[in-house]
Protein backbone atom coordinates (compact mmCIF):
# COMPACT_ATOMS: atom_id res chain seq x y z
CA UNK A 1 0.00 0.00 0.00
CA UNK A 2 1.36 3.53 -1.25
CA UNK A 3 0.56 7.00 -0.21
CA UNK A 4 1.87 9.42 -2.75
CA UNK A 5 2.83 12.87 -1.42
CA UNK A 6 0.68 16.27 -2.66
CA UNK A 7 1.39 18.92 -4.21
CA UNK A 8 -0.29 22.13 -5.24
CA UNK A 9 0.30 25.37 -6.26
CA UNK A 10 -0.90 28.12 -3.81
CA UNK A 11 -1.25 31.63 -3.78
CA UNK A 12 2.37 33.96 -4.73
CA UNK A 13 3.39 30.61 -6.84
CA UNK A 14 4.34 28.99 -3.78
CA UNK A 15 4.30 25.17 -3.98
CA UNK A 16 2.69 23.38 -0.53
CA UNK A 17 4.40 19.89 0.00
CA UNK A 18 2.53 18.34 2.79
CA UNK A 19 0.63 15.01 3.46
CA UNK A 20 -2.75 14.84 4.65
CA UNK A 21 -2.28 14.81 9.53
CA UNK A 22 -5.09 12.17 9.66
CA UNK A 23 -3.89 9.95 7.39
CA UNK A 24 -0.70 9.81 7.93
CA UNK A 25 -0.91 8.80 11.48
CA UNK A 26 -3.58 5.99 10.54
CA UNK A 27 -0.56 4.79 8.54
CA UNK A 28 1.75 4.70 11.38
CA UNK A 29 -0.60 3.47 13.69
CA UNK A 30 -1.59 0.55 11.95
CA UNK A 31 2.48 -0.12 10.98
CA UNK A 32 2.36 1.34 7.29
CA UNK A 33 5.49 3.60 5.97
CA UNK A 34 4.26 6.28 3.76
CA UNK A 35 5.94 7.02 0.99
CA UNK A 36 6.39 10.85 -0.01
CA UNK A 37 7.39 11.26 -3.72
CA UNK A 38 8.22 7.67 -3.99
CA UNK A 39 10.51 7.28 -1.22
CA UNK A 40 9.20 5.72 2.51
CA UNK A 41 10.13 8.34 5.24
CA UNK A 42 11.87 6.88 8.09
CA UNK A 43 10.68 8.56 10.94
CA UNK A 44 7.13 9.29 12.04
CA UNK A 45 5.43 13.08 10.93
CA UNK A 46 6.47 16.12 12.95
CA UNK A 47 4.14 16.91 15.93
CA UNK A 48 4.88 20.62 14.68
CA UNK A 49 5.66 21.37 11.15
CA UNK A 50 2.34 19.62 9.04
CA UNK A 51 3.51 21.14 5.69
CA UNK A 52 6.62 22.85 3.95
CA UNK A 53 6.03 26.30 1.39
CA UNK A 54 8.11 27.14 -0.94
CA UNK A 55 8.43 30.41 -3.26
CA UNK A 56 9.80 30.14 -5.90
CA UNK A 57 9.19 33.68 -7.51
CA UNK A 58 12.42 34.72 -4.30
CA UNK A 59 14.81 32.30 -6.02
CA UNK A 60 17.94 34.14 -6.14
CA UNK A 61 21.17 32.39 -7.70
CA UNK A 62 24.53 34.34 -7.74
CA UNK A 63 28.16 33.24 -7.64
CA UNK A 64 28.05 30.58 -10.23
CA UNK A 65 30.53 27.56 -10.16
CA UNK A 66 30.81 28.19 -6.10
CA UNK A 67 29.38 25.57 -4.04
CA UNK A 68 28.14 24.32 -0.82
CA UNK A 69 27.57 27.43 1.22
CA UNK A 70 27.33 26.72 4.93
CA UNK A 71 26.11 29.85 6.46
CA UNK A 72 26.28 31.57 10.41
CA UNK A 73 25.04 34.60 11.77
CA UNK A 74 27.96 36.53 13.33
CA UNK A 75 28.74 39.06 16.17
CA UNK A 76 28.90 42.41 13.90
CA UNK A 77 25.50 41.06 12.16
CA UNK A 78 27.04 40.06 9.15
CA UNK A 79 26.44 36.33 8.12
CA UNK A 80 29.60 34.32 6.75
CA UNK A 81 29.46 31.60 4.36
CA UNK A 82 32.27 29.16 2.56
CA UNK A 83 32.13 28.16 -0.65
CA UNK A 84 34.33 25.58 -2.64
CA UNK A 85 35.72 25.98 -6.53
CA UNK A 86 34.83 28.82 -7.52
CA UNK A 87 35.44 32.36 -7.73
CA UNK A 88 32.64 33.51 -4.94
CA UNK A 89 30.13 36.83 -5.13
CA UNK A 90 31.20 38.25 -8.63
CA UNK A 91 33.32 35.41 -9.77
CA UNK A 92 32.93 32.60 -11.80
CA UNK A 93 33.98 28.85 -11.73
CA UNK A 94 37.21 29.95 -13.56
CA UNK A 95 37.43 33.49 -12.22
CA UNK A 96 39.21 33.98 -8.93
CA UNK A 97 38.56 30.38 -8.28
CA UNK A 98 39.96 29.02 -5.36
CA UNK A 99 39.48 25.26 -3.62
CA UNK A 100 37.77 26.82 -0.24
CA UNK A 101 36.12 30.70 -0.01
CA UNK A 102 34.70 32.38 2.81
CA UNK A 103 32.17 35.60 2.05
CA UNK A 104 30.50 38.11 4.10
CA UNK A 105 26.90 38.18 3.47
CA UNK A 106 25.58 41.80 4.41
CA UNK A 107 22.49 43.72 4.50
CA UNK A 108 18.72 42.60 4.79
CA UNK A 109 17.34 39.72 2.41
CA UNK A 110 15.57 42.34 0.24
CA UNK A 111 19.16 44.18 -0.47
CA UNK A 112 21.83 41.82 0.58
CA UNK A 113 25.22 41.75 -1.15
CA UNK A 114 27.58 38.78 -0.86
CA UNK A 115 31.76 40.12 -0.66
CA UNK A 116 34.58 37.96 -1.02
CA UNK A 117 36.54 37.71 2.17
CA UNK A 118 38.89 35.18 1.84
CA UNK A 119 39.96 33.86 -1.49
CA UNK A 120 37.63 34.59 -4.73
CA UNK A 121 37.63 36.97 -7.25
CA UNK A 122 38.67 40.61 -6.28
CA UNK A 123 39.20 39.42 -2.86
CA UNK A 124 39.67 41.70 0.58
CA UNK A 125 42.53 38.47 1.67
CA UNK A 126 43.99 35.91 -0.09
CA UNK A 127 42.96 32.32 0.55
CA UNK A 128 45.78 30.68 3.12
CA UNK A 129 45.05 27.09 2.28
CA UNK A 130 42.58 24.87 0.47
CA UNK A 131 39.97 22.23 1.53
CA UNK A 132 35.98 22.10 1.85
CA UNK A 133 34.14 23.11 4.46
CA UNK A 134 29.69 22.17 5.57
CA UNK A 135 29.87 23.69 8.90
CA UNK A 136 30.70 26.98 10.04
CA UNK A 137 29.88 28.70 13.13
CA UNK A 138 30.31 32.00 15.26
CA UNK A 139 31.01 32.15 19.03
CA UNK A 140 31.89 35.26 21.15
CA UNK A 141 33.24 36.86 17.86
CA UNK A 142 35.34 34.66 16.67
CA UNK A 143 34.30 32.34 13.54
CA UNK A 144 35.14 28.51 13.23
CA UNK A 145 34.58 26.34 10.53
CA UNK A 146 34.87 22.79 10.17
CA UNK A 147 37.40 21.93 7.08
CA UNK A 148 38.12 18.82 5.17
CA UNK A 149 41.70 18.40 2.80
CA UNK A 150 41.78 18.88 -0.54
CA UNK A 151 42.55 17.32 -2.84
CA UNK A 152 40.36 14.33 -2.65
CA UNK A 153 38.87 12.47 -0.79
CA UNK A 154 37.41 14.23 2.14
CA UNK A 155 36.75 11.61 4.28
CA UNK A 156 40.02 10.86 5.42
CA UNK A 157 40.14 13.43 8.02
CA UNK A 158 38.63 16.82 9.80
CA UNK A 159 39.68 19.75 11.68
CA UNK A 160 38.89 22.83 12.81
CA UNK A 161 40.04 26.24 11.53
CA UNK A 162 38.96 29.63 13.31
CA UNK A 163 39.25 33.36 12.55
CA UNK A 164 39.40 36.66 15.16
CA UNK A 165 39.28 38.71 12.45
CA UNK A 166 36.05 38.07 10.88
CA UNK A 167 37.43 35.81 8.10
CA UNK A 168 40.37 37.48 6.83
CA UNK A 169 42.86 34.99 8.18
CA UNK A 170 42.55 31.26 9.40
CA UNK A 171 44.33 29.46 11.53
CA UNK A 172 43.90 25.38 11.38
CA UNK A 173 44.07 22.97 14.84
CA UNK A 174 47.27 20.76 14.85
CA UNK A 175 44.78 17.91 15.82
CA UNK A 176 41.85 16.09 13.40
CA UNK A 177 39.26 13.49 13.39
CA UNK A 178 40.07 10.82 11.19
CA UNK A 179 38.38 8.39 9.10
CA UNK A 180 39.65 5.43 11.78
CA UNK A 181 37.30 7.18 14.25
CA UNK A 182 34.29 6.41 12.10
CA UNK A 183 33.65 10.28 11.76
CA UNK A 184 33.43 11.84 8.56
CA UNK A 185 32.78 15.88 6.73
CA UNK A 186 30.89 17.11 10.17
CA UNK A 187 28.83 20.44 10.42
CA UNK A 188 27.69 22.49 13.38
CA UNK A 189 24.50 22.73 15.07
CA UNK A 190 23.72 27.15 14.46
CA UNK A 191 21.53 29.01 16.96
CA UNK A 192 21.05 33.04 16.50
CA UNK A 193 23.42 35.88 16.37
CA UNK A 194 27.04 34.65 17.91
CA UNK A 195 25.32 31.44 18.94
CA UNK A 196 22.53 33.58 21.21
CA UNK A 197 19.72 31.52 22.36
CA UNK A 198 22.12 28.23 22.89
CA UNK A 199 20.47 25.72 24.88
CA UNK A 200 23.07 25.39 27.18
CA UNK A 201 27.12 26.45 27.25
CA UNK A 202 28.34 23.81 24.78
CA UNK A 203 28.81 23.55 20.93
CA UNK A 204 27.60 20.69 19.36
CA UNK A 205 28.84 18.82 16.04
CA UNK A 206 26.90 16.27 13.87
CA UNK A 207 29.33 14.14 12.16
CA UNK A 208 28.02 11.24 8.90
CA UNK A 209 29.22 7.81 9.52
CA UNK A 210 31.57 6.86 6.78
CA UNK A 211 30.13 3.58 4.98
CA UNK A 212 31.23 1.16 2.48
CA UNK A 213 29.67 0.26 -1.00
CA UNK A 214 30.64 -2.12 -3.75
CA UNK A 215 34.15 -1.21 -5.48
CA UNK A 216 33.96 0.07 -9.18
CA UNK A 217 37.61 -0.58 -10.41
CA UNK A 218 38.60 -3.91 -8.24
CA UNK A 219 35.63 -4.88 -7.77
CA UNK A 220 35.82 -5.39 -3.78
CA UNK A 221 34.65 -2.48 -1.34
CA UNK A 222 35.40 1.06 -0.77
CA UNK A 223 34.31 4.17 1.12
CA UNK A 224 31.08 5.42 -0.62
CA UNK A 225 32.59 9.19 -0.11
CA UNK A 226 30.75 11.55 -2.19
CA UNK A 227 27.63 9.70 -2.25
CA UNK A 228 24.76 8.49 -0.16
CA UNK A 229 25.93 6.39 2.89
CA UNK A 230 23.75 3.36 3.40
CA UNK A 231 22.23 2.68 5.84
CA UNK A 232 22.53 6.03 6.93
CA UNK A 233 24.13 7.13 10.48
CA UNK A 234 24.40 10.36 12.24
CA UNK A 235 27.15 10.88 15.55
CA UNK A 236 26.76 13.88 17.91
CA UNK A 237 29.29 15.60 19.80
CA UNK A 238 29.57 18.28 22.42
CA UNK A 239 32.32 20.79 23.91
CA UNK A 240 32.29 23.85 26.20
CA UNK A 241 32.23 26.61 24.12
CA UNK A 242 35.23 27.98 25.25
CA UNK A 243 37.28 24.74 24.42
CA UNK A 244 36.87 24.63 20.90
CA UNK A 245 40.02 24.12 20.04
CA UNK A 246 40.84 21.70 22.52
CA UNK A 247 40.47 17.81 21.23
CA UNK A 248 40.24 16.07 24.70
CA UNK A 249 37.60 18.51 26.03
CA UNK A 250 34.95 16.99 23.23
CA UNK A 251 32.48 14.44 23.92
CA UNK A 252 30.10 12.17 22.11
CA UNK A 253 26.59 11.19 22.49
CA UNK A 254 26.50 7.73 24.09
CA UNK A 255 22.89 6.88 24.52
CA UNK A 256 20.24 7.83 26.63
CA UNK A 257 20.29 6.65 30.36
CA UNK A 258 16.81 5.19 32.22
CA UNK A 259 15.13 8.84 32.69
CA UNK A 260 15.77 9.22 29.04
CA UNK A 261 18.78 11.90 29.50
CA UNK A 262 21.80 11.93 27.26
CA UNK A 263 25.20 10.32 28.07
CA UNK A 264 28.16 11.54 26.93
CA UNK A 265 31.60 9.63 26.14
CA UNK A 266 35.05 11.36 25.76
CA UNK A 267 35.77 8.15 23.85
CA UNK A 268 34.74 8.01 20.09
CA UNK A 269 34.29 4.69 20.11
CA UNK A 270 31.34 4.61 22.67
CA UNK A 271 29.22 7.20 20.03
CA UNK A 272 26.38 6.21 19.99
CA UNK A 273 23.52 7.54 16.64
CA UNK A 274 21.57 10.34 17.13
CA UNK A 275 20.15 10.04 13.54
CA UNK A 276 19.33 7.43 11.56
CA UNK A 277 18.01 6.55 7.99
CA UNK A 278 18.25 3.27 6.52
CA UNK A 279 17.67 4.93 2.66
CA UNK A 280 20.98 6.72 3.81
CA UNK A 281 22.70 10.10 4.63
CA UNK A 282 24.28 12.31 2.47
CA UNK A 283 28.61 12.83 2.89
CA UNK A 284 27.27 16.23 4.11
CA UNK A 285 24.59 17.83 6.28
CA UNK A 286 22.90 20.66 8.09
CA UNK A 287 21.55 21.58 11.39
CA UNK A 288 19.81 24.42 13.24
CA UNK A 289 17.79 25.83 16.08
CA UNK A 290 14.68 27.36 15.43
CA UNK A 291 13.88 29.57 18.28
CA UNK A 292 10.35 30.64 17.32
CA UNK A 293 9.41 26.88 16.64
CA UNK A 294 11.91 25.44 19.43
CA UNK A 295 12.81 22.43 17.24
CA UNK A 296 15.67 21.52 15.56
CA UNK A 297 16.05 21.14 12.20
CA UNK A 298 18.34 18.93 10.29
CA UNK A 299 18.83 18.67 6.38
CA UNK A 300 20.79 16.07 3.92
CA UNK A 301 20.39 14.19 1.52
CA UNK A 302 18.95 10.17 0.77
CA UNK A 303 18.73 7.39 -1.73
CA UNK A 304 21.11 9.02 -4.32
CA UNK A 305 23.47 12.18 -4.19
CA UNK A 306 23.32 15.10 -6.54
CA UNK A 307 19.47 14.11 -7.30
CA UNK A 308 17.56 16.71 -5.02
CA UNK A 309 16.65 13.83 -2.77
CA UNK A 310 16.16 16.05 0.75
CA UNK A 311 15.29 15.30 3.66
CA UNK A 312 14.45 17.82 6.33
CA UNK A 313 13.53 16.31 9.86
CA UNK A 314 13.18 18.46 13.31
CA UNK A 315 13.73 17.70 17.11
CA UNK A 316 12.86 18.82 20.15
CA UNK A 317 16.25 18.57 21.09
CA UNK A 318 19.85 18.15 19.61
CA UNK A 319 20.09 14.29 19.81
CA UNK A 320 16.26 13.69 19.24
CA UNK A 321 13.67 12.30 18.56
CA UNK A 322 13.64 12.81 15.11
CA UNK A 323 10.44 13.03 13.08
CA UNK A 324 9.97 13.88 9.26
CA UNK A 325 8.93 17.78 7.83
CA UNK A 326 9.77 16.87 4.38
CA UNK A 327 11.44 14.03 2.48
CA UNK A 328 11.40 14.13 -1.25
CA UNK A 329 13.00 12.96 -4.37
CA UNK A 330 12.80 15.77 -6.53
CA UNK A 331 13.72 18.90 -4.48
CA UNK A 332 12.27 22.09 -6.46
CA UNK A 333 10.00 23.59 -9.47
CA UNK A 334 9.94 22.40 -12.82
CA UNK A 335 12.34 24.94 -13.60
CA UNK A 336 15.01 24.29 -11.27
CA UNK A 337 17.44 20.99 -11.94
CA UNK A 338 17.59 18.00 -10.07
CA UNK A 339 21.17 18.08 -9.33
CA UNK A 340 20.92 19.59 -5.56
CA UNK A 341 22.73 18.11 -2.91
CA UNK A 342 23.47 20.52 0.19
CA UNK A 343 20.81 22.58 2.13
CA UNK A 344 21.21 25.08 4.97
CA UNK A 345 18.65 27.98 6.75
CA UNK A 346 19.99 31.16 7.74
CA UNK A 347 18.90 31.68 11.00
CA UNK A 348 19.22 35.77 10.22
CA UNK A 349 16.76 36.17 7.83
CA UNK A 350 14.44 33.41 10.21
CA UNK A 351 11.04 35.13 11.23
CA UNK A 352 10.36 35.72 14.89
CA UNK A 353 8.12 33.00 14.38
CA UNK A 354 10.18 31.07 13.29
CA UNK A 355 7.42 30.33 10.40
CA UNK A 356 9.14 31.91 7.46
CA UNK A 357 12.16 30.85 6.66
CA UNK A 358 15.27 31.32 3.98
CA UNK A 359 17.32 28.83 2.56
CA UNK A 360 20.70 28.30 0.85
CA UNK A 361 21.16 25.20 -1.61
CA UNK A 362 23.47 24.12 -3.84
CA UNK A 363 24.19 21.62 -6.32
CA UNK A 364 25.99 20.70 -9.84
CA UNK A 365 25.61 22.06 -13.13
CA UNK A 366 23.12 25.12 -13.20
CA UNK A 367 22.62 24.20 -9.57
CA UNK A 368 26.76 25.26 -9.10
CA UNK A 369 26.33 28.39 -7.08
CA UNK A 370 24.93 30.29 -4.25
CA UNK A 371 20.87 29.59 -4.27
CA UNK A 372 18.41 31.05 -2.15
CA UNK A 373 14.53 30.94 -1.91
CA UNK A 374 12.17 32.01 0.58
CA UNK A 375 9.10 29.68 2.31
CA UNK A 376 6.92 29.16 5.41
CA UNK A 377 6.45 26.14 7.37
CA UNK A 378 2.56 25.10 8.46
CA UNK A 379 2.42 24.58 12.08
CA UNK A 380 0.27 22.50 13.47
CA UNK A 381 1.06 22.70 17.15
CA UNK A 382 0.94 26.43 18.11
CA UNK A 383 3.09 25.06 21.81
CA UNK A 384 6.52 26.28 20.96
CA UNK A 385 7.72 26.69 24.61
CA UNK A 386 11.15 25.58 25.35
CA UNK A 387 11.36 22.26 27.41
CA UNK A 388 13.71 22.62 30.56
CA UNK A 389 17.09 21.76 30.14
CA UNK A 390 17.54 18.34 30.81
CA UNK A 391 19.15 17.53 34.60
CA UNK A 392 21.29 14.90 35.33
CA UNK A 393 23.32 14.25 32.96
CA UNK A 394 25.72 11.20 32.88
CA UNK A 395 29.46 11.83 31.69
CA UNK A 396 30.67 7.81 30.83
CA UNK A 397 34.10 9.07 29.17
CA UNK A 398 37.61 7.69 30.89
Amino acid sequence: MMLIGLEKNISRNLIFYSLPRLVLTAFFVFGFCPIVFGQSAPHPPSPVISGINFDWSTHDLQAPGSDNWPITWADDDHQYSAWGDGGGFGGTNSQGRVSLGMARVEGALQNYTGKNVWGGKSPENSAQFSGKSYGILSVDGILYMWVSPDPLPHLNETRIAWSTNHGATWTPTSWKFTFSDGLTIPTFLNFGKDYAGSRDSFVYSYYIKPQYGPGKASGGLVVNGFDVHKPGVVYLSRVPKGDILDQTKYEFFAGLNGNGDPTWSSTPAQKQPVFEDPNGVGWNLSVSYNEGLNRYLLSTEHTRTHKAHLGIFDAPEPWGPWTTVFYTNSFGNSSLAKKTFYWNFSNKWLSPDGKDFVMIFTGQKANDAWNLVEGSFEVSNSDTTPPDTPTGLTFTGE
